[in-house]
């Protein structure tokens, strides 16, 4: 087999966790192109990542009209793919598949499009989601053990994060520590339940500051985000602001960082492929379907299932360990 295509519906999360996935392909086939069809949003996950070779967009949850499934069938024909790994599970889109011509078809079965599959795995949705999306290379017969999460950052924006890091004023030898509260697409995206309080992030970036006067502490900023950051710079002097221009850039901030507090968040998913030291706050979501167990990464729920209710104290406990 020499093309592959993966059909990966979801935001950059869902990218994220199937990196594993999309890398052992490339391993078992060194000289195979593959590509992936992806939402418009989730495009910018691919510039930390160097196995696709073409992203192409296509608005799964969108009113697709005929002249848009058109596009895509053609689009797919024309590159003869040998095999397809499909992630999206929707009975109609299935038949897409089946039009597409693509020899071999993977994807999970008993979901309504499986019909439309040559080969099938089965769907394990209580695991670690990167090991369910990997799952699918049983269909492949590829049945290596799922690998850790990573990226690949451009040396581009590492050298930006560098700069970046010097204009900060932040002294690498003793690290800094940072803080995102999530997106407002984020936000929107998985509701108020997942959205810690401007109050609480105030207490706990007080408290992270006495406890430690000396770590810096970096803000990223996100498009949106303006009065989240404006809350905090009120009431806490000293904290260093970034606004990284794109996912690489962000990417390169959080590896170079010593350790991270965030939301369940794009931003806690790129922490764990770079090996930062996580706290995440946790509101409905599982943190077993998300985060790999790695005595780096602490997950930190919600008794109530509202991340609003986790108390800053609670936080800081965990990350001083009193």
């Amino acid at each position: 087999m020499t093309r592959f295509l993966a059909l990966i519906p979801g935001g950059i999360s869902d990218q994220l966790l199937c990196f594993p996935m999309l890398e052992s392909l490339q391993q078992q086939y060194p000289q195979a192109q593959i590509d992936v069809v992806v939402e418009p949003q989730a495009k910018a996950a691919y510039r930390i990542s160097p196995v696709a070779k073409q992203v192409l967009t296509y608005n799964f949850q969108g009113r697709n009209g005929p002249a848009d499934w058109g596009n895509l069938v053609g689009w797919v024909r024309e590159r003869e793919y040998d095999g397809l790994i499909s992630l999206d599970r929707g009975l109609f889109r299935g038949l897409l598949l089946w039009l597409m011509g693509i020899p071999k078809r993977v994807g999970y079965a008993k979901v309504p499009n499986a019909l439309f599959m040559t080969d099938t795995v089965t769907l394990k949705p209580k695991q670690y989601a990167a090991q369910m999306y990997y799952d699918l290379l049983d269909g492949m017969h590829i049945h290596t053990p799922c690998p850790p999460l990573s990226i690949h950052i451009p040396l581009k924006d590492r050298e930006w994060a560098e700069a970046e890091q010097e204009k900060l004023g932040l002294d690498l030898t003793q690290g800094y520590a940072i803080i995102h509260g999530g997106s407002l697409a984020e936000h929107q995206e998985k509701g108020a339940a997942n959205i810690y309080s401007k109050s609480s992030w105030q207490a706990l970036v007080k408290g992270f500051q006495q406890r430690q006067p000396d770590l810096p502490v970096v803000l990223v900023q996100s498009p949106g985000d303006r009065a989240w950051f404006k809350s905090l710079l009120e009431v806490c002097p000293g904290l260093k602001v970034s606004t990284p221009q794109d996912l690489g850039k962000f990417a390169a901030l959080i590896a170079g960082a010593k350790l991270m507090v965030s939301t369940d968040s794009d931003a806690m998913h790129i922490a764990v492929a770079a090996g930062t030291q996580l706290f995440a706050l946790f509101g409905p979501s599982d943190p077993d379907r998300v985060l790999p167990k790695d005595e780096r990464f602490t997950a930190l729920r919600s008794p109530t299932g509202k991340v609003s209710d986790i108390a800053p104290i609670q936080v800081l406990e965990k990350i001083w360990g009193k």
